[in-house]
């Protein structure tokens, strides 16, 4: 199932402005431009996943066992320079099985210019032949243009608990869960589900 995803890449695309891009999957080569990523974008973009960036875990936790589809990230290329992630994070197993975490973050020279809608078109495509009926992401309420983003692509705000979360020098920020409903690919729906 999963050699059928990795047979649409890359992506060939444009941006609002027209310029041209590329989407791919991330390889294991990827390393240095990833942790180069996100070393210029903001800290309070960045919350969730910081020092996982700086000491490496993050992009090996993503790395390992890619023919699982527990993760998931697509890299979008302008003229060579990094511009966009977007990744699909699906759990193994338990009650929220069914459920998609999605995650996304954009350079800030290139928000505004419709990365997560490209984003999210092969990664819903994909969630559908894991058989997911649900996606998720979450953010601190600071991120409007994402949330902006998530909500034209059909994503509804679930939650928004203020002051409910700290970035790394302790200051509270909003929490923000946003979803999506599928319509799920019954064929790869798993028997019991």
């Amino acid at each position: 199932m999963l050699e059928l995803v990795y047979d649409q890449f890359p992506i060939r695309c444009s941006l609002r402005d027209g310029s041209p891009c590329s989407i791919r999957l991330m390889n294991e080569q990827d390393e240095p431009v990833f942790r180069e990523f996100h070393s210029i974008i903001p800290e309070e973009n960045q919350l969730f996943i910081r020092s996982k960036i700086k000491d490496g875990s993050l992009f090996n936790e993503w790395m390992a066992n890619p023919e699982t589809g527990e993760h998931l990230a697509l890299l979008t290329f302008v003229d060579g320079q990094l511009v966009a992630i977007g990744s699909l994070h699906q759990r193994q197993g338990g009650w929220k099985r069914h459920i998609g975490k999605v995650y996304f973050l954009t350079h800030p020279d290139f928000r505004g210019q419709g990365l997560i809608n490209l984003l999210l078109d092969p990664i819903v495509a994909i969630a559908g032949n894991l058989g997911l009926t649900q996606l998720e992401s979450e953010l601190n309420g600071e991120r409007e243009t994402a949330i902006e983003s998530l909500g034209s692509v059909g994503f509804s705000e679930l939650v928004r608990l203020p002051d409910y979360i700290r970035d790394m020098k302790a200051r509270p920020h909003d929490y923000v869960l946003m979803g999506k409903n599928l319509v799920p690919d019954y064929e790869n729906l798993g028997t019991g589900d």
